[in-house]
Order: C-alpha cells, then structure tokens, then sequence
C-alpha cells in the first residue's frame, strides 16, 4: 500500500497509488504500441533542430563544433531521458514531469515545472510554425509564388542586448498561424489518427535526412571545419567553448520530443515496456543523426553561410549538383516540421488535462470528448496560444524560452528520481535507473551548465513568465487543489 499522503502545505506530494489509479481509468484510448511510442518521438525529436536551429547555432555560436554542442545536449539527453524512464513506468500517467515533481517534491514545485511545461511545449510549437514558414516560403518559390514579407515574419523582434522588443513593420506570420490551426484540427480528432500521420511523416523526413547525409557526404569540403572551434570574440557565447555550450543549450530544444513521450504514457498499451524504449530508442536514433546531418551541413558550406531559418536549403545551394535534393529537403522539412508541432500539441493538451484533475487548473482543462475521446478543450487553447505567439515572435526568442523551460524540467525530474529512491524505495520500479546517484548526477550537471550558457535575457523573460505562473497558483490553484482539500483526483473526471 502507498504511504499516506501529506495534505496540507505548499509542498505537500500526491500519492502513487492516486496516480496508479488515474493511469487505470478510461477516459483515454490505449493505442500506442513501441512503434508509434518510437516515432512519436522521433517526430518531436527530428525537424527543428535539424532543419531550423542547426544553420544558427553553427553561424551565431559554434561553428563546425555545433557536432560537439549536439554531443553535449544528446549526453544530458540520455541521462535525464533515464530518469524519466523509471518515472514513465512506475507512473504510466500523462503528466510527465509535472506528475513526477507532485509526487516527490510537492505541490509547489509541481505547479512550477507544470507552468515550465506550457512554456517548453507550447511555445516549442510556435517556434517550430515559424521554421515551417520560412520552408513554406521556399517552397512556393520553386513554382515562382512570392508571399508578401508583411505575411511571413514577425512583428516583432529582438533588439542586439536581446533585452530590448522592437517592431519590424510586419503584419504577423500568416503561414506559421495556419499550419498550427491545421495541427491542433488533428489532434483534436484523435490520438489514434494523430499517431498514423505522424509515423508517415516519420518515414519520409528520416529518409530525405539520410538522403542529405548520404549524398551530401560526396560534396563535403574539409576545409569548411577548420578551425573546428572558432576563436571567442571576446562575448561570452560567441564561439569558443562558450559558444559551444551556449549553442547545445539553443539546439537543446530539438531533444524535447523524446519528453514529449512521457506524456502520452496513459495512451500506451504497454507503458512500463513501451516508455523506456520509445523515449531512449527515439533519443539515439535522432542523437546519430544529428551527429551525421550537422557534420555534412558545415563540410556542404561555410558555416556562417547557414545563417538561415532553412539553413538545409543554404547547405545545399553552393552545390548544382545537388539542387535535385533541394526540393525534397524542402517537403521533408515541411512534413517534419509538421509532425514536431502535432507532438508538442498533443503533449501540452494532456500537462494541462493533468493539472486539471489535480484542481490547479479550471476543471474545463480536463474534459475529454465523449466520441473523439481527446482534451479537445485543452487542444483547442493550445491550438489558438501557440498560433498566436507563432504569428507575433521571431524564431530566437521562441528557441531560448523552449530551452529553459525545457531544462528547468530535466533538472527537477532528475533531481525527484533519487528523491523518490530514499523516500519510497519500496515501490514497484519495472525499469530501474543502474548508478542512480551517477545518472541524475550527470543529468543535473550537463543542463544545469546549458542552462547557465544562456543569454541573461532568457534568464529574465523566465523570471517574468515564472512570476506569472505563481500568481496563477495563489490566485487559483492553492484554493482548489484537490490535493489539500484532501479530496484525490478522480480518473473519471472529464
């Protein structure tokens, strides 16, 4: 039997057994097998960063070494990626790390990596809208369509100090607000649906991936590595091994699918078997490839030359020869793209569908479709959020708020793996974490120190967005927390 549960104070913990009782309720469709867990993940894991982020942080921050930055963020990956295994199967429930912070480090600290969570995973959707537009742009141009740049971009965008907001003279991102819309519709209908267009898109993205590395691999000119590290400017961040750091922080984000898996944990039909392997299988599948794609994209051309939102695309053109893949790597990008934002949809929907069972959000947060049997409220904010913010903020900000919001997360689940081994170490564990102190260890430190490589205005628009979220919990959350009422969650709710 489960201990029993504190039910006053801000850090007070829900039960195990709460959570072992909401993952056996109904209320959501067990249809995800490893295959789909796997592309799922994938499908987060694989788009952004290969087909957005790379060409920047290579051009802005680390240059040829972007491979080691991809290193780094895969190895602080993997370390918080087996944390999360144990969690995901000890508590098969869709509220990722914010279900695992209740249950080990208290309500309070839940509410906080739940309120992280919207941030990783919704902005996560409108940065990747705004890849998706620049791809979308590029592609009507091969058929010589040229969409008005008031239409295209943002309206607003960073100043150089990155602390300053200034307007560009641009309407709003048009294409980045639709393709959200069109996502969100999907998602709505189900998740069943949602996973077989995302395991198609997996296949044509990852084979135009490995299309590039193949052929690009012939084209590659080994004088554009060196030097491998370009030298510091003298500002931190600015390549060197700052640059470095700072560089796996920004491309951090593109790892996050992997997490996005934990949360459909309640959709899956055998979760204590599935999770661990659709999390780390999709994480060192993508990990390789990353490896591979951002070591031909700096051989194909000069690495300040990738300073591009399609930086795939600005790889390729030095190349004639290769003009032929330019178009393919313009579709894949588009259908990766796409299959990135129906797996940051689908993961914020159900943080928010958690949170409402708990009471820390309105109870419509939690309603299910009596026939779709999806959060279509929940999907549908998201939906309207993430394609406003596409349609108003440029793809930097976008990226840095993901990452933060994102390692927050990463390290607070690392943190609650050991937590949890000396406060419940009689609970049933199906996967269990070899070197506990040694892996969480590793995962606090490799995001503790991208987290820190940071620009200090990311730091800020986190302090800003955290202050935000506590109003939220007093003002709301503290008064209806189900948990201190001492009322548990009901899986029937919704």
């Amino acid at each position: 039997m489960d201990m029993p549960i504190q039910k006053k104070g801000l850090f007070a913990t829900k039960s195990i057994a709460d959570y072992q009782e909401e993952a056996a309720g109904r209320h959501l469709v067990r249809a995800l097998g490893i295959p789909a867990l796997i592309a799922f993940g994938i499908g987060g894991i694989i788009g952004t960063g290969i087909f957005v982020l790379t060409g920047l942080a290579a051009a802005q921050h680390a240059g040829p070494a972007i491979v080691i930055s991809f290193i780094i963020a895969g190895t602080g990956c993997m370390f918080a990626g087996l944390c999360y295994s144990e969690f995901a199967a000890m508590v098969p429930v869709c509220g990722s790390a914010y279900a695992y912070s209740y249950a080990t480090l208290g309500e309070i600290v839940a509410w906080f990596v739940g309120w992280n969570l919207v941030l990783e995973y919704m902005m996560a959707c409108s940065t990747v809208a705004v890849g998706w537009s620049r791809y979308f742009v590029a592609f009507l141009e091969l058929f010589h369509v040229h969409l008005p740049a008031a239409l295209t971009s943002a309206p607003f965008a960073a100043g150089e100090t990155g602390n300053e907001i200034f307007r560009t003279g641009a309407i709003f991102n048009l294409p980045a607000v639709l393709i959200v819309a069109a996502a969100a519709a999907l998602c709505y209908k189900g998740i069943k649906e949602s996973a077989i267009v995302n395991t198609i898109i997996v296949l044509i993205k990852v084979s135009i991936v490995v299309a590039v590395i193949i052929f690009g691999a012939f084209f590659v000119n080994t004088a554009n590595w060196f030097p491998y590290i370009p030298p510091n400017t003298g500002t931190f961040g600015q390549f060197g091994w700052s640059g470095i750091w700072q560089a796996s922080a920004i491309i951090f984000f593109a790892y996050i699918g992997f997490d996005g898996v934990s949360t459909v944990a309640q959709e899956a039909k055998d979760p204590a078997r599935g999770m661990p392997i659709g999390m780390l299988g999709s994480l060192g599948i993508c990990t390789l490839l990353y490896i591979l794609m951002s070591s031909v994209m700096t051989g194909l051309a000069p690495f300040h030359d990738l300073n591009d939102a399609a930086p795939v695309v600005a790889a390729l053109k030095p190349h004639p020869q290769l003009s032929w893949l330019k178009t393919w790597v313009i579709i894949g990008a588009l259908a990766g793209l796409t299959s990135v934002i129906i797996t940051m949809i689908i993961p914020q929907a159900r943080i928010w569908l958690t949170m409402s069972r708990d009471g820390l959000m309105p109870k419509f947060f939690g309603k299910v479709h009596p026939r779709f049997r999806t959060p279509h409220i929940s999907t549908a904010i998201t939906g309207v959020l993430a394609a406003t913010f596409a349609g108003l903020l440029p793809i930097g900000i976008l990226g840095e708020l993901v990452s933060i919001g994102t390692l927050v997360a990463f390290i607070v689940v690392c943190i609650g793996v050991v937590v949890l081994r000396y406060t419940r170490p009689d609970l049933v564990r199906p996967f269990r974490v070899k070197a506990v102190w040694l892996i969480a260890g590793g995962g606090v430190a490799f995001c503790g120190m991208m987290a820190y490589s940071l620009p200090n205005a990311t730091w800020w628009r986190l302090l800003i967005w955290s202050l935000i979220g506590f109003a939220l919990y007093f003002f709301y959350g503290h008064k209806h927390s189900r948990l201190r009422a001492g009322r548990p969650p009901d899986p029937s709710d919704g």
